[in-house]
């Protein structure tokens, strides 16, 4: 796993979310095709640069593009 590997699953992970809207982590695993770990990388890739946050509802956690 390399920095550039994250970089471009961030971008996937981002332009889902822009293109679908708020996701939870399962329905964002199915849409981009990331295991759990390339999708937890790239969200806190995305959670760092502050381009996504977290919300809960319900039992879930929603994750939607700022």
């Amino acid at each position: 796993m390399d920095i550039v590997e994250i970089g471009k699953n961030a971008g996937l992970v981002w332009k889902t979310l822009h293109q679908k809207g708020s996701q939870t982590s399962s329905s964002l695993k199915k849409l981009t095709g990331l295991d759990d770990k390339n999708l937890c990388l790239a969200l806190g890739w995305l959670a760092r640069e502050g381009k996504v946050t977290f919300h809960s509802e319900k039992r879930s956690i929603m994750i939607v593009l700022k």
